[in-house]
């Protein structure tokens, strides 16, 4: 996989003081120092222990390995805050620039003499971009936005002398959750990751990408949709993602025109902090996911419509409680697995029909400050986009609204503009 990449677009602030670059890029600097110190395996490298006699392998953080992170000036005064808010094709390349590992085919595996977390400040013609990276391998999306969201703390607490004047509010648990008679040390069945597993993968340069916003109102009225749909079926309350994830689901099958008489596979990245008895906080820092996989019949899909749709995937990941959960943990951690690249090229997700999930409506993407006020937008880089990857987040205007971006082959991407009934909701 790649490193996970988020970016804030500012406009550049309206004040009657001059603002300076220079300074705030020392106050950035300073604030990153200052949040290592709170999650320092962020400064550190991989290190991959040898098992000789086991013919095996592990891989772990050394956070005194390495020059520790990266941080980055960059220009690119040509190109406005309009520009790259109207997320169009041509801007696309744009952006991707302004995260640091945004070339071709660095992955997590990288982490080893790469930098873990990196910052990149660019300036605009009317802005300034902040461009974070990190490496998927150490932290899922709970743990980065964590990262951002202190880093943004901060910031805000730092005096003239840019010593910071406020405890952190939120501190990192570094505590792996590991389920009984199970070691910390997963040791995988290699002396070295062969090379078929660490290929180096690129974005398809052909994929369609493309962000369509739904309001509140929308949302609502997609939940009361599938509640009233869904039959007298003994469960709890269809959420908003369920209700959303059904909907496109749905609409991306009807645009690829799958076959009625195949399958189709919707994957959803489940953070299970909350699903323990007591819920861990989500400041335990690390990969805390799990794959959930629903597979239906398309002719199912789109002849029993978004209420029936939405309860499979309610019902799917209601069943993973507590107790699911840590058997899946123990069945992974007793017999560890590297996923093979070729497990999931385009030509693969297309046979599988796959539409995947990733992101959440309920990280505050809007909230980190940085001198600028409200963001304009918070788009992701280039990092794992791939035919029927869907990321959801929060729209910027809040109170529930979600913004969608979406990637699919360019044919299929026109089909899902022209299909009235997914874009009846879209505004």
């Amino acid at each position: 996989m790649h490193y996970m990449q988020r970016g804030f677009l500012f406009n550049m602030p309206t004040t009657s003081h001059r603002f300076s670059i220079n300074t705030f890029l020392d106050k950035m600097k300073h604030s990153l120092s200052y949040a290592l110190d709170y999650y320092y395996p962020l400064a550190g490298r991989f290190v991959t222990v040898r098992y000789d006699d086991e013919q095996a392998c592990s891989i772990y953080v050394d956070p005194n390995k390495g020059p520790g992170a990266r941080f980055i000036h960059a220009s690119a005064v040509s190109v406005s805050v309009s520009e790259i808010a109207s997320y169009s094709p041509l801007v696309l390349p744009i952006i991707r620039s302004f995260f640091e590992f945004g070339e071709p085919g660095v992955i997590n595996y990288d982490g080893h003499t790469r930098a873990l977390v990196a910052i990149q400040v660019t300036e605009l013609e009317d802005g300034i971009f902040i461009g974070l990276t990190m490496n998927h391998s150490i932290a899922d999306g709970t743990s980065l936005w964590h990262f951002i969201n202190s880093l943004s703390e901060i910031f805000n607490s730092l005096d003239d002398n840019m010593m910071m004047t406020t405890k952190l509010s939120h501190i990192p648990i570094f505590n792996p959750v590991l389920p009984a008679g199970c070691s910390p040390i997963q040791k995988l069945p290699y002396l070295e990751l062969p090379e078929e597993y660490i290929r180096r993968t690129d974005v398809d340069p052909q994929l369609s990408q493309r962000i369509f916003h739904l309001s509140s109102a929308s949302i609502e009225k997609l939940k009361e949709q599938a509640n009233s749909e869904r039959g007298n079926v003994g469960l709890g309350q269809i959420s908003s993602f369920q209700a959303v994830a059904a909907h496109v689901w749905i609409a991306v099958n009807r645009a690829r025109k799958s076959p009625l008489e195949e399958t189709t596979t919707c994957f959803v990245a489940m953070n299970y902090r909350s699903r323990f008895n007591p819920p861990l906080s989500s400041d335990h820092f690390g990969v805390m996911i799990l794959p959930i996989l629903v597979t239906r019949k398309v002719d199912e899909l789109l002849e029993n419509g978004l209420g029936w749709v939405a309860v499979q995937l309610h019902e799917t990941i209601s069943a993973n409680d507590e107790q699911a959960i840590e058997g899946t943990l123990k069945a992974i951690m007793q017999k560890p697995f590297v996923l093979r690249p070729d497990d999931i090229t385009t030509e693969s997700r297309q046979k599988q029909r796959l539409v995947s999930f990733a992101g959440s409506t309920r990280f505050d993407m809007y909230g980190p400050d940085f001198g600028f006020g409200k963001a304009v937008a918070v788009p992701t880089g280039y990092s794992d986009k791939a035919d029927g990857k869907v990321t959801m987040n929060a729209g910027r205007e809040g109170g529930g609204s979600v913004d969608i971006e979406v990637c699919l082959s360019p044919h299929t991407m026109l089909s899902l503009e022209s299909d009235q009934e997914f874009m009846a909701f879209v505004s």
